[in-house]
């Protein structure tokens, strides 16, 4: 069965060997829609971030305690969140409305196809 992680950033190390990569753009409906089946390879330190998401779009993710190792094989995904215009905290650890409303999120799938 494959699996679909959700999390902020790709890395190389998510892939195992050659592989061919399908990404495609999804909308917010799309993934409030799925938010249920995604297995979060989130960080509890960017939990300011993950309520900035729910904030701003009613996606509840769950936030483990400690992320698991992603290893993706074909048919396996991961459904990224970027964002800009969020600024870093130093010396708070949440955002404001007026900050959240800045921001803008985007939301890509990257498919393992083979």
């Amino acid at each position: 069965m494959a699996t679909t992680f959700f999390g902020f950033a790709l890395a190389d190390s998510m892939f195992r060997g050659d592989c061919v990569i399908r990404r495609r753009v999804l909308s917010v409906e799309e993934v409030r829609a799925r938010a249920g089946e995604f297995t979060p390879c989130l960080n509890p330190s960017h939990l300011a971030t993950i309520d900035a998401m729910r904030q701003r779009y009613g996606i509840d993710v769950a936030i483990p305690e400690t992320p698991p190792r992603v290893s993706l094989a074909a048919g396996d995904s991961v459904v990224v969140m970027g964002v800009r215009g969020l600024p870093r905290l130093t010396d708070r650890h949440e955002y404001t409305e007026e900050e959240i409303a800045q921001a803008t999120f985007s939301f890509s799938e990257y498919v393992v196809v083979s």
